[in-house]
């Protein structure tokens, strides 16, 4: 797990010491908003969707993440209780790590705290950048740039997501998200296939958009 890359195999069994494992079925929470949190979530395998709830009780999804990645991580350096939700999007196993065992820990070994602020910060960019892109860019550059990220070089992706969350994450609504992939597969950008596989035919394209 890239938290703990740079332990030694000695340092890395007094984090074991302190974990333990769970699994999680598809649809399944893992926790709510408004829960105690102080424990890390460290995801082994599996995909988990991030998301908040507004007073209306309209959702919207903040971020996924995958294996090797984390959650809960605030509730380390903070008294408040969780305020988001996260559910599995698909059957998951996951890493439990004692939150006060594991803050004395990053005391002892800083380059575990190092990587957790790395994270945070990243995670904070890419939410100040998402905020950015509603407010000053259209729904199509939008979903070109995350059809660009997601694919990661690749032809081909993916979406760990449904169509509608992943639309939520986009800051549109699934009809837009529709309607927007089919005006890209009819300009000859991209390629749908099923539900949740994407071809990309044309990355110069999408990189260019507007």
């Amino acid at each position: 797990m890239p938290i703990f890359s740079d332990l030694t195999p000695e340092e890395m069994d007094e984090i074991a010491a302190i974990t333990s494992e769970k699994s999680y079925g598809k649809g399944e929470t893992i926790y709510f908003a408004g829960k105690e949190g102080k424990k890390l979530l460290v995801i082994h395998a599996g995909h988990v969707k991030i998301s908040r709830l507004s007073p209306s009780g309209k959702s919207q999804v903040l971020r996924v993440l995958g294996p090797g990645e984390f959650m809960g991580e605030l509730t380390l350096f903070s008294d408040a209780p969780l305020s988001d939700y996260a559910e599995a999007v698909e059957p998951c196993t996951m890493c439990m790590i004692e939150g006060l065992k594991l803050k004395t820990l990053m005391g002892k070994y800083p380059s575990i705290a190092l990587k957790v602020m790395q994270v945070l910060s990243s995670r904070l960019q890419k939410a100040e950048t998402l905020i950015e892109d509603i407010n000053l860019h259209p729904a199509e550059r939008r979903l070109a740039h995350a059809l660009l990220e997601l694919s990661a070089g690749r032809r081909e992706l993916e979406l760990a997501l449904t169509k509608g969350d992943f639309a939520s994450q986009l800051g549109m609504t699934q009809e837009t998200l529709s309607r927007k992939l089919s005006s890209l597969q009819e300009r000859g950008c991209i390629e749908l296939r099923g539900q949740r596989s994407i071809v990309i035919l044309d990355r110069d394209a999408l990189a260019g958009m507007e």
